[in-house]
């Protein structure tokens, strides 16, 4: 729980496997976040997008639905939604997209930002990056009001 006086951030971090949320937890911008900010499933999407999207995801899309309703409920004139997500990977890519999906069947009089980051072939992990990517983009025209396009390789240069 964050220290008495801290500002409490109005997030939801979201992950198929659990690994990257333990160690936002344990880290040190870990106490930042509420313990019901996290919401993770336990086996992953391995890059996939249609196990992210359709089965994985579809499994874990309401729990993570339920937090965001509640964030949304303590706002006094909720004006929006920002999601940042890569689309390179099974989670960010799939998940994502069906997470700003759900949102905008629910809010659908509010605005849709997303952060996307799009996967470099410099600095690729899998050769299935560029089909995830591809697949999301679909989503993003049919969902987003606003797309924020990063490149994952600018940051290196």
């Amino acid at each position: 729980m964050p220290p008495c006086g801290w500002h409490v951030p109005r997030a939801v971090l979201m992950d198929l496997e659990p690994g990257t949320m333990e160690s936002i937890r344990s880290g040190p911008n870990g106490l930042i976040f509420r313990p019901d900010n996290f919401v993770f499933g336990q086996s992953g999407a391995g890059n996939n997008w249609a196990k992210g999207h359709y089965t994985e995801g579809a499994e874990l899309i309401n729990s993570v639905l339920d937090v965001v309703r509640k964030k949304a409920e303590n706002c006094d004139s909720l004006q929006g939604f920002q999601v940042c997500h890569s689309l390179g990977g099974g989670t960010g890519s799939s998940m994502g997209t069906l997470l700003i999906s759900k949102i905008r069947e629910e809010y659908h009089d509010r605005m849709m930002l997303t952060f996307s980051v799009f996967p470099s072939p410099k600095v690729s992990d899998t050769v299935v990056e560029p089909y995830n990517a591809i697949l999301s983009v679909h989503q993003l025209v049919e969902n987003a009001d606003e797309c924020m396009v990063l490149d994952n390789d600018a940051p290196l240069k």
